[in-house]
Order: structure tokens, then C-alpha cells, then sequence
């Protein structure tokens, strides 16, 4: 996992993360393999930002039916950016 766009597999955008957002709090799907300072140091790169801290959770894949049969969603990793006082990702500006 040397690339950093390996490491943030997608935003989300969601009511929530909408709010925090405004607080400087960004949310990302990740690679499961992924640690808090790969996660640090990937938003840095890719954004040119500074973050100050990293929570990340493991989120488990919801069972999902396809008539009789039972399955699963595969299991993610979520990770919450908190940016240093004046930064922002121009990514998200619009969103709103």
C-alpha cells in the first residue's frame, strides 16, 4: 500500500458527515488493511493539508437476502479526518 490513493478508497457523503464537515471532520472509506498514520499520511498527500487526528472504526458487512440464499456484504473500515483550525478539502465545498 505505497500509493496513497490506494489507501482512501471513496468519501461519504451523508447527512452526518455533512455536518461535521463544517467542523473540519472528514469521513473516508479506507483499505481495511490500512493504519492511522498511512491514513494521515495519504490525506496529507493527496489533499496538501494538515491533519491532527485520525479515528478509524471496522464496520461489518450487513446480511443481505437474495431470496431464500443469505449472504454478506463484505466488511470496511471507515476513518474520520480532523484537519487542523483553517484547512478544508475543497473536495467537499459544494456538497451543501
Amino acid at each position: 500500500m505505497a500509493d496513497p490513493r490506494d489507501i482512501l478508497v471513496r468519501p461519504i457523503i451523508t447527512e452526518r458527515s455533512m455536518a461535521d464537515s463544517e467542523e473540519g471532520k472528514y469521513t473516508f472509506v479506507v483499505d481495511r488493511r490500512a493504519n492511522k498514520y498511512q491514513i494521515r499520511n495519504a490525506v496529507e498527500t493527496i489533499f496538501g493539508v494538515k491533519v491532527t487526528r485520525v479515528n478509524t472504526m471496522r464496520m461489518l458487512g450487513k446480511r443481505r437476502r437474495m431470496g431464500m440464499r443469505v449472504g454478506r456484504r463484505p466488511n470496511w473500515k471507515k476513518a474520520i479526518v480532523q484537519l487542523a483550525p483553517g484547512e478544508a478539502l475543497d473536495f467537499f465545498e459544494g456538497m451543501m
